[in-house]
């Protein structure tokens, strides 16, 4: 032990306190059931150089002519609705798990570029403290969300567009939970004396209308009551984002949606995700729903407040998912329910369920199977479905 570095000693420290901070029972079991770090510091350091130097890219440089919205607004198409062989001229027809390959996804392309260049400079900073990760994530975050000439307006009222049929949906919201891991680049930065008062009180305005935004416009109370994933995540979202506002009664009412609403309305009594076990895709869907109950639970956890041990009166809670979901995380071929119709061959991938639930419930088989999957997916499909990349950005909150 002598031989390892004081930086992976701060990492298991960490992880550690996030465990106590769950409500676990103490540093020894952790030590006895999770040996070690399972982050690897070189590795989040490549990753990091790798996005050093970057051209800043926002949604304005692109734009379609089927949007309605103006150049800072967000567009997005519909991923599975496409143009009626029989009406080409028409409104468009849905055909469910199918992806348009002729939809407009440079807006969301942005926003995953943006996701994952600020996660990854977020997780180097957060290992290291050096101040040069957040000189490069600071040029990203001011051009998208506090440069008038290039930010993105705090709304979605235009994505998820269906040709011939509405401008925008409520569901389109999901197309944000990218941006995640940039507001949790952007608030375990701030401290930093690279930020100047007048860039992070920008930023961090952004979000808070965003927030506003979803949670009273139409649209965000639509994804907010859409009852499957899609709720899942809108509540995932405005836990992230008000984490950097500070907006403690929109993590309040999430952590009570969570345990009134999501769980005893999504989660059977097996532990799996019947609305999601009947799509197309139950396979993605139902790791893409756990990953964001894991990822609202490791976000708004407190000592007081554990998540993650949280049960409905009749044993529905994030352990249960985890028993359901892991068998065929480690063995797919073991997946009693229909392939999903595209990119079967390509999950599972690094699910932060996992990382997320082996801490808070000592369980290091969890952790050693994240190790081995895949961490850095390049196939768009599954970097669309993926949002918490960088876990090292979430493992311990930052209190300022």
């Amino acid at each position: 032990m002598k031989c390892v570095k004081l930086s992976l000693f701060a990492l298991i420290f960490m992880i550690f306190s996030c465990q106590e901070k769950a409500g676990n029972s103490g540093k020894d079991e952790v030590v006895e059931k999770v040996p070690s770090s399972p982050f690897d510091k070189a590795e989040i350091i490549k990753k990091a150089e790798k996005f050093m130097n970057m051209e800043v890219i926002t949604i304005t440089s692109f734009s379609s002519e089927r949007s309605e919205g103006g150049i800072h607004d967000f567009y997005s198409e519909g991923d599975y609705w496409w143009e009626d062989p029989e009406n080409p001229e028409g409104p468009y027809i849905r055909k469910d798990g199918m992806t348009n390959p002729d939809n407009f996804t440079k807006h969301r392309e942005a926003v995953m570029r943006l996701s994952e260049i600020s996660g990854a400079l977020g997780a180097a900073y957060r290992i290291t403290g050096e101040d040069k990760y957040v000189e490069e994530l600071k040029k990203h975050l001011v051009a998208w969300f506090v440069d008038p000439e290039t930010k993105m307006n705090p709304n979605l009222m235009y994505a998820q567009a269906i040709k011939g049929r509405v401008s925008g949906r409520g569901i389109g919201i999901i197309d944000t939970i990218h941006l995640i891991e940039v507001s949790q680049a952007a608030h375990i930065s701030r401290a930093s004396q690279v930020w100047s008062e007048a860039e992070i009180t920008g930023i961090i305005d952004w979000f808070s209308q965003y927030v506003e935004w979803m949670t009273t416009h139409q649209y965000g109370l639509d994804e907010r009551d859409n009852g499957n994933n899609h709720s899942s995540t809108w509540a995932m979202q405005v836990a992230a984002f008000s984490t950097l506002t500070g907006n403690e009664e929109a993590m309040d009412f999430c952590r009570k949606m969570y345990k009134e609403v999501l769980l005893p309305e999504q989660m059977d009594e097996k532990g799996g995700f019947p609305k999601e076990l009947g799509r197309t895709k139950p396979y993605n869907y139902s790791l893409f729903n756990l990953d964001a109950f894991a990822t609202i639970c490791q976000i708004l956890s407190t000592p007081e407040n554990n998540l993650f041990s949280y049960t409905t009166e009749d044993g529905r809670g994030m352990k249960l998912g985890m028993e359901f979901m892991y068998p065929y995380i480690a063995d797919k071929s073991k997946w009693p329910y229909p392939q999903d119709v595209l990119y079967w061959d390509n999950w599972p991938v690094r699910q932060p369920s996992l990382l997320f639930s082996g801490l808070a419930f000592n369980q290091a088989k969890y952790i050693e199977l994240w190790k081995t999957l895949d961490g850095d997916p390049q196939v768009f499909e599954v970097k669309r479905n993926t949002f918490a990349r960088n876990p090292v950005l979430w493992v311990s909150k930052v209190n300022l």
